[in-house]
């Protein structure tokens, strides 16, 4: 690793201004301080007193005129303003030189022994998904279970750009913007691990050109964790489904996950859900 790290682009700032505003002085461990606040969460100081650096120092990261800012002292800013996982992987990489090379990231196959178990799921829409949210493959119940999945595969399927230029997304999803927040939330976890995938780059800049809520939101830079639950659907072929999303991680496939989604038993959710399959795959498909 290098001894030092450059640290004068706005993004390492607008990261730390959000990151601090989310801790209040009681859960650190400091008394409030004297004086009115301006707004919500630690002070500059009080990050600088929990980091063990002096706050003209932590004041000039955040305003973007430090020169050169240590990965020690990115480690002692993680734990000041207590970092999962994800958000430190963010941090360090909001702190690279900007002038780092974009590198290409190796194009994802889906092996063959799941791509049959894609297949093999004939009740349940199913999606591999890789890097970015790309479309890797989908079983014939999830073609159909998503209108247009396919709409904009010239320049890519990707499950972030179908939701957020496809209109059929937005009719199928009753609530849009969870799902949609859940997207943008996801593509922020792959910039954290790799900043300069360059795919990734290109996307966000086609989609926050395109769609001003996907450009509010991934200005928020949430990086929250995947919580499986239910998502309530309006299908136009067999009307309002209520199911149960779950994400799965195929063994040694980094980056790839497995997305299912099934109806509870004996509800009318899995009723719909099965004439759906039956229409996609019996007598009467094609």
């Amino acid at each position: 690793m290098t001894d030092h790290i450059d640290a004068t682009g706005s993004e390492l700032r607008e990261f730390l201004r959000s990151r601090r505003a989310r801790i209040t002085p009681e859960q650190a461990g400091l008394a409030a301080g004297p004086g009115a606040r301006r707004g919500p969460g630690l002070r500059r100081a009080e990050v600088a007193q929990l980091a063990g650096v002096t706050a003209d120092f932590y004041d000039r990261i955040e305003r973007g005129r430090a020169r050169a800012v240590s990965e020690a002292v990115l480690e002692a800013l993680a734990r000041a303003l207590r970092l999962d996982e994800p958000d430190r992987d963010q941090l360090f990489a909001a702190a690279l030189p900007a002038v780092s090379r974009r590198r290409p990231m190796r194009p994802q196959q889906v092996r063959p022994a799941l791509r049959r178990v894609l297949d093999a799921l004939n009740d349940v829409p199913a999606l591999v998904l890789g890097h970015r949210l790309d479309l890797l493959a989908a079983n014939p119940v999830a073609r159909v279970f998503y209108p247009d999945l396919y709409a904009s595969g010239h320049r890519g399927s990707n499950l972030a750009r179908y939701l957020f230029t496809v209109p059929a997304a937005r009719e199928l999803h009753l609530d849009w913007p969870v799902t949609a927040r859940d997207a943008v939330a996801a593509l922020h976890r792959h910039a954290a691990q790799h900043p300069h995938d360059p795919e990734l780059v290109d996307l966000v800049g086609e989609l926050s050109v395109g769609d001003p809520d996907f450009r509010r939101w991934w200005a928020e830079r949430d990086l929250t964790p995947y919580r499986p639950g239910a998502t309530r659907y309006r299908h136009p072929l067999v009307g309002d489904l209520t199911l149960a999303d779950e994400v799965l991680t195929p063994a040694g496939e980094a980056g790839q996950t497995l997305a299912l989604h099934t109806a509870e038993p004996g509800s009318a959710s899995e009723a719909r859900l099965r004439l759906l399959a039956y229409l996609t795959t019996g007598p009467l498909a094609g």
